[in-house]
């Protein structure tokens, strides 16, 4: 939606990798050397670490873009808690070969046959486990294991192993000292700094023809490294709600303030909305609420009901000293309908009091407040609307 309004030729904040996008900074350049590194090796297994969202799975399909160039057959298991002969099977499927119902020793011998044949054609068989942290000790054994088919003294099998920060621990499980005596090469990515993050955001912009449309100020690259983390899936996340917000808000530029707007907006949505209070309930229906006016405001009647008419005292008793008129509750029963209403207090009669200037000015202006937040609420629901249409494959 929001390409068209700031005349971009794709949205540069997506969420899914696209190797387009792909930004070397330091740290992933260093980790795509270390892959390209294996590559070059044929053997062995290449380990790359780091936290949720820091790009490993772009790093995969920049990889992989490149592969078509290279005698390699490569697939990608993206693995869930996996034992060690579902392991075997589900690699079996990655390579498009039959599983179901089949032995072990049936489902490793397809696999050596497989591999034996690649080689001969001069191809390398390499796969690519994402999600790695996900693996049991016992199936990381079987992927070793699958490390020794060899042909001629040529390694047939080899694995990059890509998994969170607490792979790493893994790795240094007991029983799994051969699989480590067989990993060549390990990086663990880390999050990008504030430079970096301006990089990544700016490089994701020109990719898809930015213009300095929108305009993004100095300190909102710093207001966007610091709710991301240097996270490049947190930025993807915030920058392309900033850049719906300001194609609705029908905006050009993003100082530190709008950032920040855009920013409270996902952590309420992540907090789930609370309990509509009584002004909230006012403002979805358009009923005026009225808090009690501080000090001795307090007392005055609310504007909704106005004291129109006066109470008159009861006749003084005979001999009996003369009463003082004092005014009817507001809760007290209406006067009949033959009443006339008064244009003049008699002598015995008192006015209801009219709230004072202040005390109107100050309900007046909660009231206007309590409309702008709901205003603002029913932008937030409309974004939030458009996104999902977006997500879902809406306009």
């Amino acid at each position: 939606m929001y390409e068209a309004f700031y005349q971009l030729k794709a949205r540069p904040f997506q969420l899914s990798p696209d190797p387009r996008f792909f930004y070397g900074s330091p740290g992933h350049k260093r980790a795509m050397s270390y892959l390209r590194y294996g590559l070059t090796q044929g053997e062995g297994f290449i380990v790359i670490t780091g936290e949720i969202g820091t790009g490993k799975t772009m790093l995969v399909r920049t990889l992989f873009a490149d592969l078509a160039k290279e005698n390699v057959v490569a697939a990608q298991l993206v693995t869930t808690q996996l034992e060690a002969d579902d392991t075997l099977r589900m690699v079996a499927a990655s390579f498009g070969l039959a599983h179901e119902g089949l032995e072990k020793a049936t489902i490793l011998k397809n696999l050596e046959t497989f591999m034996m044949a690649r080689a001969r054609e001069g191809k390398r068989v390499l796969l690519l486990v994402d999600e790695a942290q996900n693996l049991p000790p016992r199936s990381l054994e079987e992927l070793r294991m699958l490390s020794n088919f060899q042909l001629g003294g040529r390694v047939l099998f080899q694995s990059f192993l890509l998994g969170q920060a607490e792979f790493r621990n893994t790795l240094q499980s007991k029983g799994l000292e051969q699989l480590r005596q067989r990993v060549i090469a390990a990086y663990h990515l880390e999050p990008l700094d504030l430079a970096q993050t301006r990089a990544y955001v700016e490089h994701r912009l020109t990719t898809v023809g930015w213009k300095d449309d929108p305009k993004f100020a100095d300190e909102s690259f710093a207001v966007i490294h610091q709710h991301s983390g240097g996270i490049p899936r947190r930025i993807n996340t915030l920058c392309d709600r900033l850049m719906l917000f300001g194609c609705l808000e029908e905006i050009h530029d993003f100082p530190a303030e709008r950032v920040n707007t855009v920013i409270a907006e996902l952590q309420n949505e992540s907090a789930g909305k609370p309990a509509a209070s009584a002004e909230e309930d006012a403002v979805e229906t358009e009923q005026p609420v009225v808090k009690a006016a501080p000090s001795a405001a307090a007392d005055a009647p609310a504007p909704a009901a106005p004291q129109t008419s006066v109470t008159k005292t009861a006749a003084p008793a005979a001999g009996a000293a003369p009463l003082k008129s004092v005014p009817r509750p507001a809760a007290a029963a209406p006067k009949p309908a033959t009443a006339k209403p008064a244009t003049a207090a008699a002598p015995n009669e008192v006015p209801a009091a009219a709230p004072d200037m202040e005390t109107r000015i100050a309900i007046l202006e909660k009231r206007v407040a309590l409309l702008e937040e709901g205003l603002k609420r029913e932008r937030a629901r409309l974004r939030r609307a458009i996104l999902l249409s977006d997500e879902f494959g809406g306009v």
